[in-house]
């Protein structure tokens, strides 16, 4: 009896096992282990196990070992778990749109996920899962998560796999199907119909394509082993169209649509690059694209010293990008220290995040290792130089040419940025709001801020730079006694010059600046010289104006042309446009003429009670 019941059950058990095979589902599901499939393509080598997603068990339990005698690292778990403590205290999160987006409501969820998850994990309490749960179970509820604005979708997908997938072996069955059901139905079915019909962003340049391409990646790895049908539809799609965006970090690193969204661009590379590591094992050759590898200097040589970035694009108003969290993830993937010690550096004094701990690599002290001058080449090209990387107090200046038609570019070609003596002195006004009318159409450019008007740069008889206009640097010098740029902009002014340039060089021992733009006008035309500042401006000749910042003092001094002057004008706009409250521009305006015009100022600090005396005027052609 007892034998004819045994085969009985194995009878039973290889039924089972058969149907298995056909059905790719398993004999036994135990929730508490993943059910283990056989699993082809792209998936071949998936961890089948969760936590899989940029942060795996074995991982977190190296961090946990290095915490001990790393005390940056502690300090910095010890951020997100304080994190975490706040976001257990905020509001539930709605579902109310601002504009056309949801977005806020999505990176919120976002945030609050990657913390509470991660306090769970780090310290075992349970009031984090709770919190986690909690809000998972909150945007699962959603009815939506806003297709019609896809970044929205995106993000929301980011978040709710994380949570999914960090806290699978937490969750009671019930909660897990009913969040994997909506991360399935608001999520990646959308990401499908998206595909399905060729959406603009699959194959975007831009920001859009990182964003919405790696989202959906990481929901689908997070469900990839119940759920292999989707994933295999989404993950192929997603590694073969994030190349058309990582190419444009191609040749040197920069992002052209401003340091913001490098920030922005440069996170979502990150989080989808780390989800294919730490899930199948393989990038599929995504790191390997140029650019890429040099990327990460972007964000150290666009920060001056005050952390202000050089503020091109659609970047945030005083865009700071403080700790650029996508370099400890570089530094990383390509060995270099100079990344992760500047995100170390700017966490002195500020507060680290969940991906400063996940991607952590130990301090190298390698700040002095690098060059103080910089020249980055492509779509937009940059060119920066600095006095030294340990003095707050040092000049920095950065300067942009390129091509005023990117994405989310202003008409900019040739603005410069200046710090010194711990202040901004030449700024950039930064974005305005997105929701005024035809903010991306055809109003664009007749927004103060978006106008070249507003920019650090000539205008001649008070036009904007064209639309259509490219820029180059033709000369640049690096570790020299007096590091300069030239850039040709002809085509920005050709409406009334033949030809235009603007060379800046780091003069008095790396204490000033001087700015020198040559045309030659083949119309009659007026220069006026404009650059945007913070500092209460006092005249003190026609020639030469005192600045005011926090107690420095900065003297501007024209050089060339004899015919020019200064003024003072304000920055201030009316609403619905952002208002400017107190920003004022220094102006340098000549008569109309035409022929050859050299428009040479000095910015001289006051290091001492004495201001740089540099005159010498030279031809951009002899520098």
């Amino acid at each position: 009896m007892r034998l004819r019941n045994l085969l009985f059950v194995l009878f039973q058990l290889a039924l089972s096992l058969s149907a298995c095979k056909k059905s790719n589902t398993p004999a036994f599901v135990d929730p508490a282990i993943p059910p283990v499939v056989k699993l082809t393509g792209v998936l071949s080598t998936l961890q089948q196990s969760h936590p899989r997603l940029l942060l795996t068990d074995a991982r977190l339990q190296e961090l946990k070992s290095l915490s001990i005698a790393d005390s940056r690292l502690k300090k910095y778990a010890d951020d997100v778990v304080a994190q975490a403590d706040k976001d257990l205290a905020k509001a539930v999160i709605q579902h109310i749109l601002i504009g056309p987006r949801l977005l806020d409501k999505s990176r919120d969820c976002l945030s609050r996920v990657y913390n509470l998850s991660f306090a769970y994990r780090w310290t075992g309490n349970e009031k984090y899962l709770n919190g986690a749960i909690s809000n998972l179970n909150t945007v699962s509820a959603f009815a939506d998560w806003n297709p019609s604005h896809f970044l929205d979708v995106a993000e929301m997908t980011h978040a709710v796999a994380i949570g999914y997938d960090w806290l699978y072996n937490k969750m009671d069955l019930k909660t897990r199907d009913y969040i994997k059901s909506r991360l399935l139905l608001l999520g990646l079915e959308e990401g499908k119909k998206a595909y399905d019909a060729n959406a603009w962003w699959a194959k975007s340049e831009f920001n859009w394509n990182q964003v919405c391409n790696s989202g959906l990646m990481i929901g689908a790895l997070s469900v990839a082993e119940t759920n292999p049908d989707i994933a295999l539809y989404i993950l192929p799609k997603a590694i073969e169209n994030l190349p058309y965006a990582l190419k444009s970090y191609g040749p040197d690193g920069v992002w052209s649509e401003g340091p913001g969204y490098w920030g922005y661009a440069t996170d979502y590379t990150s989080y989808g690059i780390s989800a294919l590591q730490s899930a199948l094992g393989d990038t599929f050759g995504l790191t390997l694209l140029p650019g890429m590898e040099i990327t990460g200097y972007f964000p150290i040589y666009s920060a001056g010293p005050t952390g202000y970035m050089l503020n091109y694009a659609d970047a945030g108003e005083k865009s700071k990008l403080g700790a650029p969290h996508p370099d400890m993830w570089l530094a990383g993937v390509y060995k270099n220290n100079h990344f992760s010690d500047f995100v170390h550096d700017q966490l002195v004094a500020s507060t680290a995040n969940v991906y400063d701990v996940i991607w952590y690599r130990p301090y190298a002290n390698s700040a002095a290792q690098r060059d103080l001058d910089k020249y980055f080449g492509g779509s937009v090209a940059l060119w920066f130089s600095r006095g030294s990387w340990t003095d707050p107090t040092t000049l920095w200046v950065g300067i942009k040419a390129g091509y005023n038609k990117v994405n989310h570019a202003h008409l900019d070609l040739g603005n410069f940025e200046m710090d010194a003596l711990g202040v901004r002195w030449a700024r950039d006004l930064g974005s305005d709001d997105y929701n005024l009318p035809s903010y991306f159409g055809a109003l664009r450019y007749t927004y103060y801020r978006l106008e070249s008007i507003s920019h650090n740069l000539p205008l001649l008889n008070g036009q904007n730079q064209r639309e259509d206009a490219t820029s180059k640097f033709i000369r640049h010098a690096e570790a020299v006694s007096e590091p300069f740029s030239i850039l040709d902009f002809t085509e920005a002014y050709k409406d009334y010059a033949s030809s235009a340039q603007r060379g800046i060089k780091v003069v008095d021992g790396r204490k000033s600046i001087l700015i020198q733009d040559e045309f030659i006008l083949a119309k009659s035309a007026t220069i006026t010289w404009g650059m945007t500042t913070d500092a209460t401006i006092q005249l003190i000749t026609s020639k030469e104006a005192e600045l005011t910042l926090s107690g420095k003092k900065l003297t501007a001094r024209i050089l060339s042309p004899s015919t020019a002057v200064f003024s003072i004008e304000s920055a201030q706009q009316l609403a619905p446009q952002k208002i400017n409250t107190g920003i004022s521009r220094l102006m340098a305006k000549t008569v109309a003429t035409t022929g050859n015009v050299t428009f040479s100022i000095l910015l001289a600090p006051q290091w001492t009670t004495t201001p740089g005396t540099y005159s010498v005027i030279a031809p951009l052609s002899k520098w």
